[in-house]
């Protein structure tokens, strides 16, 4: 029998865990050279699918930062995923990715470092609770980001944020004090962006308490973000001129800009400005019933946010949660140390190590996939419960309504139809039903005069012994084929062969319409992703006057 040196097994050892670790590296070199891409994805959205796919992508970089243990970078991706959370919403995801951020930085001996992380953190987590109807909570952590904040500009915008809270409550003289002080030190910023933020709130303040100099720093204001194309700054400055020519009865000035403001909303492509213009020119309208269902709305969601606001800071305890860390550090070396040692025993251990590493990312990724579906369902639901069912309540009130703009109705009518047609392609499968009824069910949907729609061989198909993910994936993968010919391709006749061979299912599309020119239909890599995600393929093959085909195989 032939011994292996103890010498050379350790040598093929560590070149083994080299290896692993060069592609990990190799993975996260990836990631930093896309990081700034998603980073302008999120702090500058140009359109909507900008924040849900940063949102993806620093969710995945966070994980793997911390699998690192690079904790400077983790801290990086949490506060630009609260910063998104905020953007679309989520008041409460924001705010946990604060905490979560707040509790790394509390583990580590170098946190009174860490000043510009602190403050930001700090200064979002107040205009959270900002949003979500806590002044008191808010007013504290902006005191806490001030009293360890370094920079004139970040001083500068957390002012603004607590002042902003003051006019929230109509505390005007509080929030003339803060705005007054920020104007006198205009001449020390060099950013012409926050000089106009601070004009813009006096002025603001200075008309709430009709003071001269208000409308001069209004329009001092808009005339400096329209010298710097400052879409957003812009869609605020017409909002106030809109709200100071309204206290004063002048509604046709008034009504001009709110419109002026509606329109910065399509160039800033955001629904949220979009909503907030028509909210203003609502306040215009002279009807007492939509002033009337204006009020009760804002009651409702404002009782709703206080409902839900879990206050997840409140909880926060930082001595606990540094011991709980520093645990956690501890046991995660002492399991490393163990690792090393277990390495040396014997190369079959090693196998079984690498083994047992395969089947865990398995039933991880199959984790994953599952919960994005479940994330597609929860937001369809949510699509159409609150903002589907809202707009349209919105949309009937308008068209009642005969002062209103047949143009504001019929844009609040197409984002409706998107919002309808987003929660019923992501809507729930029920998959306890018989699954092949179901999927010719929904081909069969989309037929009519203008298109036929034939299948072949699917109820051969014994679905009954396809996994739920597969199905799921098969289903989603399906309806987006047919939704893109539906929309896209012209054609007057699809066709879907379905085969069984061996343990693998075939799937054959194709339609006769207009074709085209796949290195330029990246909406076709979303089917790509899905297939991929469960070790299938799809292939494509069209051009442009020659119909379009896939190939599936699971």
């Amino acid at each position: 029998m032939k011994y292996v040196k103890f010498s050379d097994f350790l040598h093929f050892l560590f070149c083994a865990i080299f290896t692993v670790c060069l592609s990990s590296q190799l993975n996260a070199q990836s990631f930093l050279d896309s990081s700034l891409i998603y980073r302008k994805a999120i702090l500058n959205p140009a359109n909507p699918r900008d924040l849900p796919s940063g949102i993806h992508y620093f969710n995945k970089k966070k994980e793997m930062d911390l699998e690192l243990k690079d904790t400077l970078n983790a801290i990086y991706d949490l506060r630009l995923l609260s910063i998104a959370e905020f953007k679309i919403g989520n008041n409460f995801n924001s705010e946990n990715h604060v905490v979560e951020a707040l509790n790394l930085i509390e583990a580590m001996h170098t946190k009174d470092t860490l000043i510009n992380s602190r403050v930001g953190l700090y200064n979002q987590l107040g205009r959270i609770y900002r949003t979500s109807n806590n002044p008191t909570e808010a007013i504290k952590t902006f005191d806490k980001a001030l009293k360890i904040a370094n920079k004139l500009k970040d001083s500068v915008i957390i002012l603004n944020n607590k002042a902003n809270i003051y006019k929230d409550y109509h505390d005007y003289r509080s929030a003339l004090n803060i705005h007054s002080f920020l104007f006198a030190k205009r001449s020390e910023l060099k950013d012409e962006n926050q000089i106009s933020l601070v004009a813009d709130n006096l002025g603001h303040v200075q008309s709430k308490l009709n003071l001269p100099d208000g409308l001069p720093n209004l329009k001092y204001a808009l005339e400096l973000r329209q010298a710097n194309n400052d879409f957003i700054g812009q869609h605020a400055s017409n909002t106030h001129l809109a709200e100071y020519y309204l206290d004063r009865k002048d509604t046709a000035t008034a009504i001009n800009h709110a419109k002026k403001a509606l329109a910065l909303s399509d160039k800033i492509n955001s629904v949220s400005f979009k909503l907030d213009a028509i909210s203003t020119l609502m306040n215009m309208d002279e009807n007492p019933l939509i002033n009337e269902y204006k009020r009760l709305t804002d009651s409702i969601t404002n009782a709703k946010q206080i409902a839900e606001n879990k206050n997840a800071f409140l909880k926060y305890n930082v001595a606990e949660e540094q011991k709980k860390t520093q645990a956690s550090i501890l046991l995660q070396e002492i399991e490393s140390r163990k690792r090393l040692a277990y390495q040396a025993l014997a190369f079959i251990i090693f196998l079984i190590l690498i083994g047992s590493y395969f089947i865990y990312r398995n039933r991880y990724r199959k984790a994953k996939i599952e919960e994005i579906y479940k994330t597609e369902t929860r937001i369809a639901k949510k699509v159409h419960d609150e903002v589907a069912n809202d707009m349209y309540k919105v949309m009937t009130s308008l068209e009642n309504n005969l002062g209103i703009n047949d143009t504001i109705i019929d844009e609040i009518e197409k984002i409706y139809t998107k919002t309808r047609d987003i929660s019923r392609e992501n809507s729930a499968i029920d998959l306890s039903e018989d699954f092949g009824t179901q999927l010719n069910d929904l081909l069969l949907g989309y037929k009519n005069d203008q298109v036929k729609v034939i299948t072949q061989n699917l109820s051969k198909i014994p679905w009954n012994t396809i996994s739920e993910l597969k199905k799921t994936t098969i289903y989603r993968v399906l309806q987006e084929l047919m939704t893109n010919m539906r929309k896209h391709s012209q054609a007057s006749f699809v066709t879907l062969i379905f085969k069984k061979e061996g343990k693998n299912i075939l799937i054959n599309y194709r339609d006769n319409g207009v074709g085209c020119d796949l290195f330029k239909k990246n909406g076709l890599q979303h089917t790509e992703s899905r297939i991929a995600s469960i070790n299938g393929t799809i292939n494509f093959e069209s051009k442009q006057g020659d119909g379009f085909k896939a190939s599936i195989k699971i």
